[in-house]
């Protein structure tokens, strides 16, 4: 795979440099991100999470991936198409995706049935709405979206690669996998695919006796993927290259066509006041669909034939910072991205006009946008406290961490959806869109410092109140984090772009110019961190059964007295044992300049955002 065309590379430098600075920047990194030396990518062309290996957030290793990193490819490899006038980045982008990230192995999806989309005790379930017509539209019971998390380097030995189901430590290539429950300290990482090969006795199934497979999908990401792709169809139109990636947009619009599934309630129940796992109606029709981007696609089935069986799941819980216009506009306006099923157009309709109505109502009083809302309190269909039923969401309430505790906390869920609201309001000039805009631009452009010397952010919010009408945000951690700069950097752009705020590009341009200036390296831009979340390394893990034990593909073993470390031992090879193993030992937290593929792509693409905005 190419991963890097030079002689275009070298045409478009010379090009940009008569453009603009900015594009020129972003040509600059994008050879640095593609460059083979630099370590970003497997030899698959897949993105790492990060070049470092010692890596713990929302991955348990550097070296695994998700889907994240595989979208912001695309958008990245789509303004490479846009700025050196090749295209082909953006194809074999798409096809990492296709070849990595959507897995083929389904076995039994053919005994999916959409009238019965999966039992749950004690909660009755509804129809899939959607089920019969993707199956009309694509001649078969797959799902086709991404599954969120893979071992690239298949350290875990698992070897769910793909098509492949636990073929071990000697297969080659990204392998599927699942994290378990718990904070990811606590987790155990498990395989996607099930034969009961590795694990206990009924391999790292706690809750199921047949051999089975399940996958999930964070829909964000595959929104975003759709993003990148809408992108590409505009500018490869623009210069009349369109025919050089029509193949890769047809597989972009069947993503949109599966990616509905994450509109509808857990267990497609009705939407709005449902209280109560069996007294909840279970919905047929699209009265399951709340409209927008939710927190969660599962899907899974039994692996032997005999009894087969497969099911689906989605999410009743929404947040604000998975929501995404450009792909709802995308998919309802271009021909390129368009889909055959009778129902998908309509369906991206509601959801746009939806969103639009989400964003208004969870932004607080001073600007920012409080955290989302929920079908199902508690997840469980719980009734919920008073206070919160006093101001709902076409019947569901108010969550200011829907999906996790501290998922509204980290800045970034704030500007990774106010930049795709941004890049919305520039294409289409929408008053809904503007008004929130409006207040959120005042607020941040209040919260941000800026000198040749210094930059200074917001990173960490707290949250207080039950409804947006009593909800209340506080910044209460600062700094300089890459993803975070370049993200509010692209937002203020798109909107200054469109409104002719000079205040709002003259930020952009500060924060793009002092990061560039203070934060380049040999491969990128970073800011150094000290890690003092290593020291969790040592938490037990969580295991859902009492007394179950169990053994990875290397041998480690796994039981009640087990810790994060001690089922992951080639961490004790890691680069940077000696910095964690002298932390456990008393001394200093380490400290090491990370490199995550999306913060990188997300400062390129600020970089090229702003060049291509104002020819600069």
């Amino acid at each position: 795979m190419k991963l890097f065309h030079v002689a275009a590379f070298l045409a478009a430098l010379v090009s940009c440099t008569m453009a603009g600075v900015y594009t020129n920047r972003f040509l600059e990194l994008y050879e640095q991100i593609v460059a083979s030396k630099s370590g970003y990518y497997s030899k698959e062309g897949v993105p790492y999470h990060s070049v470092e290996t010692m890596m713990v957030e929302s991955v348990d290793y550097g070296h695994e991936t998700d889907s994240e990193a595989l979208s912001y490819n695309i958008w990245l490899k789509a303004m490479y198409g846009e700025i050196a006038g090749d295209f082909q980045p953006f194809n074999e982008a798409w096809d990492v995706i296709e070849n990595y990230m959507i897995p083929e192995t389904q076995y039994n999806e053919d005994r999916y049935n959409p009238s019965n989309p999966g039992s749950t005790s004690g909660i009755t379930v509804g129809k899939d709405p959607i089920g019969n017509e993707l199956k009309t539209s694509y001649g078969d019971n797959r799902v086709r979206v991404m599954h969120w998390l893979s071992d690239v380097d298949n350290v875990y030995g698992f070897g769910n690669t793909q098509g492949q189901c636990e073929s071990g430590p000697l297969a080659s290539g990204p392998s599927f996998v699942n994290n378990g429950a718990g904070t990811v300290f606590s987790g155990i990482t498990y395989p996607t695919c099930d034969s009961f090969k590795y694990g206990g006795s009924t391999g790292f199934s706690w809750y199921s006796s047949v051999p089975n497979w399940q996958y999930s999908a964070a829909p964000d990401a595959d929104a975003r993927a759709i993003l990148g792709a809408y992108w590409a169809s505009q500018w490869a139109t623009q210069k009349g290259k369109i025919s050089d990636i029509s193949s890769t947009l047809s597989k972009a619009a069947r993503l949109g066509d599966y990616l509905r599934y994450a509109f509808f309630d857990k267990h497609f129940k009705q939407i709005g006041n449902c209280i109560g796992g069996s007294t909840c109606p279970a919905a047929s029709g699209k009265e399951s669909a709340h409209y927008l981007i939710s927190w969660y696609i599962g899907w899974g089935g039994a692996v032997n034939s005999q009894n087969g069986y497969a099911w689906r799941m989605c999410s009743g819980e929404a947040h604000i910072g998975y929501q995404n216009p450009i792909t709802a506009y995308a998919l309802i306006n271009d021909p390129n991205l368009r889909s055959n099923s009778a129902s998908a157009v309509e369906d991206w309709q509601n959801s746009l006009q939806r969103q639009l109505e989400f964003y208004k109502w969870v932004q607080t009083s001073e600007g920012p946008l409080g955290g989302g809302v929920t079908n199902s309190w508690n997840s469980n269909y719980e009734d919920p406290p008073a206070a919160v039923k006093t101001n709902t969401f076409h019947g569901m309430w108010y969550e200011s961490q829907p999906g996790y505790q501290g998922a509204s906390d980290w800045f970034g869920m704030q500007t990774w959806t106010v930049d795709r609201l941004a890049q919305y309001y520039y294409l289409t000039g929408d008053a809904t869109a503007k008004s929130v805009l409006d207040k959120w631009i005042n607020w941040i452009l209040t919260q941000i410092t800026v000198t040749s010397k210094k930059i200074k952010v917001p990173v960490t919010l707290s949250w207080s109140g039950n409804t947006p009408s009593d909800a209340h945000a506080s910044v209460v951690g600062s700094g300089n984090m890459v993803g975070i700069v370049s993200s509010i950097a692209r937002t203020l752009s798109y909107y200054a772009a469109k409104t002719g705020n000079s205040r709002a590009k003259s930020v952009a341009k500060q924060l793009l110019d002092t990061m560039w200036s203070l934060n380049r390296d040999s491969i990128g831009l970073s800011v150094t961190s000290t890690v003092s979340t290593l020291n969790q390394v040592n938490n037990k893990v969580y295991i859902p059964i009492s007394g179950w034990t169990g053994t990875y593909p290397n041998g480690d073993k796994i039981n009640a007295s087990s810790n994060f470390l001690d089922i992951r031992s080639w961490y004790k090879s890691d680069a940077n044992w000696w910095q964690l193993q002298n932390y456990l030992n008393g001394g200093p937290a380490p400290k090491i300049n990370y490199h995550r593929f999306w913060e990188q792509a997300d400062m390129a693409l600020a970089l090229g955002a702003y060049g291509i905005l104002f020819n600069e």
